[in-house]
């Protein structure tokens, strides 16, 4: 598959699997498992940010058309849209310009534990700014702290899983001729 059907594939398939199983899963009302914005964290590298966050506003839309919560999904997804090429940036490995790969991943970033902290950081901060804006307040500081914990941990446990499975092509790209 290539080009714009795989996009289209991911899409599809994260917010059935987000809507549809994940979404009913709620352990003790304190964990939540996402996944369904690894899509955006699998939109290439070279991608404009401002084509970034207006995608990742319509995945965010698409979570929210299926929740009773207008806007929160795609607040997220676009607060994550902005940070991530930043984050990008300062965890992948600064080698030149002589090669990079299309897609962050394992191998784009060099070591496992630089695109651990990648997923991390942007689930927690997805998690955070959702909980945040469903809550709208931080009365019970500690019910925040720990759902937003519990929920990102598992959420990154599921991104893991999913890059077990569903093993990505990584296409190195060079600027040689």
């Amino acid at each position: 598959m290539t080009g714009i059907a795989k996009y289209i594939v991911r899409f599809i398939l994260l917010i059935f699997v987000q809507v549809f199983v994940l979404d009913r899963i709620h352990l003790h009302q304190m964990v939540t498992p996402y996944v369904y914005f690894l899509f955006i964290i699998w939109l290439p590298f070279k991608m404009p940010r401002m084509a970034l966050m207006l995608v990742a506003f319509f995945v965010g839309l698409a979570m929210d058309s299926f929740r009773h919560h207008p806007g929160f999904h795609a607040a997220a997804c676009v607060l994550i849209a902005y940070v991530k090429p930043f984050l990008a940036n300062l965890l992948s490995p600064q080698q030149g310009k002589d090669f990079t790969y299309e897609e962050p991943s394992v191998k784009s970033f060099g070591t496992f534990t630089a695109y651990f902290t990648f997923i991390t950081m942007l689930s927690l901060l997805h998690n955070a700014w959702l909980f945040l804006l469903e809550a709208w307040q931080f009365g019970n500081i500690w019910y925040f702290i720990v759902k937003t914990v519990l929920s990102t941990a598992i959420s990154i446990l599921l991104i893991l899983i999913t890059e077990l499975i569903f093993t990505r092509k990584q296409k190195f790209k060079t600027n040689t001729v």
